[in-house]
């Protein structure tokens, strides 16, 4: 009996950032939106051809986007900000203003706010309804791919946000959560509707509706919410179209029985994350007679190959309960790279343990083979015991002296002294700041001659001495400028580093490298994360030299700028052989050595980046501290405890929903911490002002995703209000994240514009 394969979703950048090129060649006005179009069209085939020759049963369409799926659901829904509206640009400029904002001829605005996806470093655009939205049916899209597909001899699954899904997300005007009336749910539901009518028209066989804010807590009167949407829509299937319901990064337990009884065609659930509750969930109410169970066995958010033996065991045990059981990828494989192959850097008994996108379809592919096999053929599988030989326990031996140094910690060891509000005081004296410091958040452009000269240094063209030539004559400029402009804690801009988390990777133990997994995090901005495959140690200082270096360039106050152990392991794809607690800890270690020597060289403020501390939160609030909160905080703590009372702890944290850990984000006892807040409308403020936070904080006040010029008084406007919720004394002035993806020309004036309202800030308060 064969099996069915489902794909929930395909990495859309292309296999060498095709997509990503294109259309920054747009932006920057070297090619036309024609192009675009083509090389996106051409991209598309490619990829569905591809699964179409890994036997893939159901290949996604409309999984492909310019920018982000959400903001594709928001401009089909017409939930387009009457701003944009406003601008009368064509249908990719309104995208691209919604996504980076608009400075030109047709006007000035900001771009939508930015989060991250649930527990992944990708980002979404949050949905704005303002007071005139309509929402209606106002995009051929997605329809357009399938018929594209359609044309290509491929019959496609066309995936879309569900509903539930997007209406949570999605904020009003004051960034607040909706209020979600009937005649908006009624509205939402019936352009589901039609899109539904109109696939079954097409000819489409499924439709994948995927709801991941099902794996979340409910609050009061969210399971009616998605009860009433789903009954307007289902209907509308009239015997002609299937609808998976699709979900994914954890488990549906405390909503199963609902999702079983509305009579789904398909019901996805994640069995990597979660997978515990979603079997008991299936054990306890069973599976519709009409349902298929697509089994998310494959993951789609780590690289290691996949365990057939468990995998199959999973998709027996749903078997007890129900016949109609397909194999799945257990959430969009966006979130991995696009393929192994051309990894030459990697040794080949290493990298026959990893499986990215491509890679992936092929174990979707054998998994469902040898699921329709008899035990007694299993036994006799070559392509079974050549997977379970990956398993055998002798991938990477343990480093003794790693674990000999954790076994020595002790509570003294992750608690800081004096107290914070002391330390405070001392380093006001020590650092002498005015108030309202600012700086920036480390990084500055990589320009192009960057680039190129750290490529030259690794194809051997230019030597060691001559690339730290140049990279000096860089920080030498980069801290002139700063300088000039008025900064007050400056930075030594990174020019070194090719990546905040790939650059501390190259200098531990423990780490390999890929040249071309790169994975989309927003828009056109791509990572390439390291890989951990052994215990982690520091093989050499890291930063050390170039901080101390120029910090003999100036008077200023120098900060020191590395990267938290929870990030590096957020950042990097992990080990699924010993915990994350494990690694992280390990992580944290290895960068204490690295404070340490920052001190000793003679900096006073040291900048630990924890952006992806809230990035990993489990998406239960009862798992949040037994699961990670209470490892993951200490982590941080282990790096900064030994410093001196004077030396200054920075963090930094990116987009993400801080107001429900602000007090565990206190608890890291840094001295200062700088995040986002200029998308997300200084939310974070009241409840900053709620926790009498004791930390010193730098809200982000321009955001520098967007390459539009914040103006001086837009600045100190926000300064104002940062005003109104924290005692000056505490607040820095930043930008909201590092500067390394913009360009030059809208950096210097926009923190020339930062600088200046500060400064004006300051005077009035004087007087």
């Amino acid at each position: 009996m064969s099996v069915l394969t489902s794909v929930s979703g395909f990495p859309r950048i292309g296999q060498n950032r095709e997509l990503k090129k294109i259309i920054e060649g747009y932006w920057k006005g070297a090619n036309d939106i024609d192009a675009v179009r083509a090389a996106a069209k051409e991209l598309r085939a490619k990829h569905w051809k591809l699964q179409q020759e890994a036997g893939i049963d159901l290949i996604p369409s409309n999984d492909f986007s310019y920018y982000d799926q959400m903001l594709d659901t928001a401009i089909l829904l017409n939930v387009i900000p009457q701003r944009y509206q406003r601008l009368s640009l064509d249908a990719e400029g309104t995208l691209f203003a919604m996504a980076r904002g608009y400075q030109g001829e047709a006007g000035d605005v900001t771009a939508l706010p930015m989060k991250k996806w649930f527990t992944t470093n990708y980002h979404y655009l949050v949905p704005e309804f303002d007071a005139a939205t309509e929402v209606k049916l106002n995009s051929t899209k997605a329809f357009d791919e399938f018929a594209e597909a359609k044309a290509l001899g491929i019959l496609t699954k066309p995936v879309f946000i569900g509903p539930y899904t997007f209406l949570k997300l999605s904020r009003n005007s004051e960034a607040q959560e909706l209020d979600l009336d009937k005649g908006l749910v009624q509205a939402v539901a019936a352009v589901y509707a039609q899109v539904l009518a109109k696939f079954a028209e097409l000819g489409a066989e499924w439709v994948q509706l995927d709801e991941p804010y099902l794996v979340l807590d409910k609050e009061s009167g969210d399971v009616e919410l998605f009860k009433s949407l789903y009954a307007k829509i289902l209907p509308a299937r009239e015997g002609k179209v299937k609808v998976l319901l699709n979900t994914y990064f954890g488990h549906i337990a405390d909503v199963y029985e609902t999702v079983n009884l509305l009579g789904f065609d398909g019901i996805g659930l994640d069995l990597n994350e979660g997978r515990d509750e979603n079997l008991d969930a299936v054990e306890r109410y069973g599976v519709n007679s009409a349902t298929t169970i697509f089994a998310g066995v494959v993951n789609g958010r780590n690289i290691w190959r996949n365990n057939y033996a468990i995998s199959l065991g999973l998709i027996d045990a749903l078997r007890e309960k129900t016949g109609n059981v397909a194999v799945s990828t257990a959430s969009s494989l966006l979130h991995v790279p696009f393929s192994t192959e051309g990894e030459t850097g990697i040794d080949a008994d290493k990298l026959k343990h990893f499986a990215f996108a491509v890679e992936k379809l092929g174990e979707l592919k054998e998994i469902a083979t040898l699921a329709s096999k008899s035990d007694e053929e299993l036994k006799a599988d070559a392509a079974l015991a050549a997977n379970q030989a990956l398993f055998d326990g002798t991938r990477t031996p343990a480093d003794p002296a790693v674990a000999d140094r954790i076994a020595k910690l002790t509570d003294a060891d992750f608690v800081r002294q004096p107290a914070r509000t002391e330390r405070q005081k001392l380093q006001r004296e020590a650092l002498g700041l005015p108030l309202l410091p600012t700086t920036t958040i480390g990084s500055f452009p990589q320009t192009k001659e960057i680039r190129a000269e750290r490529a030259k240094l690794r194809k051997g063209e230019i030597t060691k001495e001559d690339y730290d030539a140049f990279i000096k004559a860089q920080i030498d400029a980069c801290i002139k400028h700063q300088e000039e402009i008025g900064l007050d804690v400056l930075v030594h801009g990174e020019f070194e580093r090719n990546d905040m988390v790939e650059y501390f990777g190259q200098n531990l133990n423990g780490f390999l490298f890929t040249k071309n997994a790169w994975v989309q995090s927003y828009g056109t901005r791509c990572v390439k994360p390291p890989i951990v495959w052994g215990d982690v140690s520091r093989a050499k200082p890291i930063t050390v030299e170039w901080s101390a270096y120029a910090q003999s360039r100036t008077d200023h106050v120098m900060k020191g700028m590395l990267t938290g152990p929870v990030t590096i392991l957020n950042w990097s794809w992990p080990r699924e052989d010993i915990t994350h607690e494990q690694q992280t800890q390990q992580l944290a270690l290895a960068i204490r050595d690295e404070v340490l020597d920052l001190e000793a060289a003679g900096i006073k403020v040291i900048q630990i980046d924890e952006a992806a501390l809230r990035e990993k939160l489990p998406l239960r609030k009862s798992d949040w501290h037994v699961k990670y909160l209470d490892w993951a905080v200490p982590a941080f703590r282990l790096v900064h405890s030994a410093v001196k009372p004077t030396t200054q702890i920075h963090t930094h944290m990116c987009y993400s929903e801080f107001n429900d850990i602000i007090r565990d984000i206190d608890a890291m006892d840094a001295d200062v911490i700088s995040f986002e807040a200029s998308r997300g409308d200084l939310v974070v403020l009241d409840a900053i002002h709620d926790a009498h936070f004791e930390t010193e904080a730098g809200p982000g006040v321009y955001d520098i995703h967007s390459p539009r010029i914040p103006s001086e008084q837009e600045i100190e406007e926000r300064i104002g209000e940062i005003l109104k919720k924290m005692d000056v004394e505490k607040v820095w002035i930043n930008p909201d994240c590092g500067l390394k993806t913009r360009g030059d020309a809208e950096t210097w004036p926009s923190l020339e514009h930062l600088v200046a309202a500060a400064k004006a800030v300051r005077a009035k308060l004087a007087k």
